[in-house]
């Protein structure tokens, strides 16, 4: 993944459009070379998730360029290059796997991240009436590998409406998404040819949970 970061490092400090335009041959090589590791973690995930065959590259790659319309940072374009790999791709609401390339700062994710209503509240009705299935996932020894615990950008303060306060499962009906990640700072971590197969480890560690968030669902 060198030719990305070593674009992704100077869009960084040449965030316009006259600089990309200029810049636009190692661009699209760059892109072409993340689009390329999306492929293979495509591939790689299929062999644990049959439901990502067929999904394409192209359709799991997020664009470059920002919506800057109600951002006080006008900058034109991401530093990073991201795709979101599940059944429909990046525009789909399934829960799935997310790859990140940005100069030190490069990681995988997946799960379910700010959920519909609807899916959130089917989740947890399924986690209260199973209140270990998920204690179970992350207290195994190939989740506990790669991640700390399973998580959300948001949770309520208190328990949510319909959900008894003290139900034994309450740190997870609190939460409003249900995510993990695993970084990747050195960048010779994501130089190294062997960096695919790495994530896709990470990603088979993360499938029950991927599963379990599919099937409570719906999806």
């Amino acid at each position: 993944m060198e030719k990305s970061l070593k674009f992704l490092a100077k869009l960084k400090k040449n965030n316009d459009r006259d600089w990309f335009n200029a810049n636009k041959k190692e661009y699209e090589a760059a892109r072409e070379e993340f689009t390329g590791l999306v492929e293979k973690l495509i591939a790689g995930v299929a062999a644990c998730d049959p439901d990502v065959i067929g999904t394409a590259p192209k359709d799991c790659l997020f664009r470059i360029y920002r919506d800057v319309r109600f951002s006080a940072d006008k900058s034109p374009y991401k530093t990073a290059f991201g795709a979101y790999i599940a059944p429909g791709g990046r525009k789909s609401m399934n829960p799935g796997y997310y790859i990140h390339i940005e100069p030190k700062a490069s990681f995988v994710a997946g799960g379910m991240h700010r959920p519909e209503a609807k899916d959130l509240l089917a989740v947890r009705n399924v986690i209260a009436a199973d209140p270990k299935a998920l204690e179970k996932i992350e207290k195994s020894a190939a989740f506990r590998k790669y991640f700390d615990k399973i998580d959300s950008h948001e949770k309520l303060k208190t328990a949510p409406k319909g959900f008894e306060k003290d139900h034994p499962a309450i740190d997870y009906l609190k939460l409003k998404g249900y995510t993990v990640s695993h970084e990747f700072k050195k960048d010779s971590e994501v130089k190294d040819p062997k960096f695919a197969v790495n994530a896709v480890r990470v990603f088979k560690a993360m499938n029950p949970l991927i599963e379990f968030l599919r099937s409570a669902a719906g999806k």
